[in-house]
């Protein structure tokens, strides 16, 4: 992973010897450079580096005002380096959550241990955005099914098929006949993404669970299921199309 790294140095001579000793990194990637503070915040919402080398003294808006700025407008900061001629300005760099600082004239082997506790934060905050997204992705393909006196924990694949019955709808199940208040639409909206389909306007079937299709008459058809009453489900002429396409898909 390549770094986008931008200097922000007044002095001409300190920043290109920075760019020098940068050049020399393999994930480093050099941006355009600034000599003020001003011209650092310009550059910074132009590119947005994921690392700063930032002179503390400038003329104008000094280094730290120009990290002020920078850390007030974003939440997801750049890595700050502050360059300093005077080692009394740490505590300065430290105090705005700076992950190194460096003297000048510059050390390649400093350099290298501020370079270090980058990479080690960018791998860190990788692996925390993975860790996030995997723990975002985790989702329960299980229903809960209100039956009017709790909520039942049900497995989309022990569905055979569901239907209305006397203001209930009853989901008939490996393990039996559950019924609930909901609609069979609401139903059928909770399993998308499942092998569920409407073959009559009454019944929504696991095609999972189909043993066979037969022709009945005026080019209906109907589904024997795999339970153990093997059920006898309607298919709509209307359906009946549809149904073919999901088995020849």
């Amino acid at each position: 992973m390549k770094l986008n790294v931008m200097i922000a140095e007044d002095e001409y001579l300190a920043r290109e010897e920075l760019i020098y000793l940068l050049e020399r990194e393999a994930d480093i990637h050099i941006l355009p450079s600034a000599a003020t503070g001003e011209e650092l915040l310009d550059l910074y919402f132009e590119h947005r580096p994921d690392v700063l080398f930032l002179d503390i003294e400038m003329p104008g808006l000094s280094g730290v005002e120009a990290a002020k700025q920078i850390l007030d407008s974003t939440n997801d900061a750049p890595y700050i380096i502050f360059t300093t001629a005077y080692d009394a300005y740490a505590i300065d760099a430290f105090s705005m959550e700076a992950v190194d600082y460096l003297l000048k004239p510059f050390d390649q082997v400093r350099l290298q241990q501020a370079l270090e506790r980058v990479r080690k934060r960018v791998a860190e905050k990788s692996a925390s955005t993975r860790s996030s997204f995997k723990q975002e992705r985790v989702t329960t393909t299980k229903l809960l099914i209100d039956d009017g006196e709790k909520m039942i924990v049900l497995s989309p694949e022990s569905i055979y098929y569901a239907v209305p019955s006397q203001r209930m709808l009853e989901i008939h199940t490996e393990n039996g006949v559950i019924e609930s208040k909901m609609t069979l639409q609401e139903l059928e909206k909770k399993l998308e993404g499942f092998s569920f389909f409407r073959t009559h306007r009454s019944y929504l079937v696991n095609l999972d669970h189909i043993l066979e299709i037969t022709p009945w008459f005026n080019g209906a058809y109907n589904i024997t299921l795999k339970d153990k009453q093997k059920t006898t489900v309607p298919v709509s002429r209307s359906a009946r199309k549809a149904l073919f396409e999901k088995f020849s898909n």
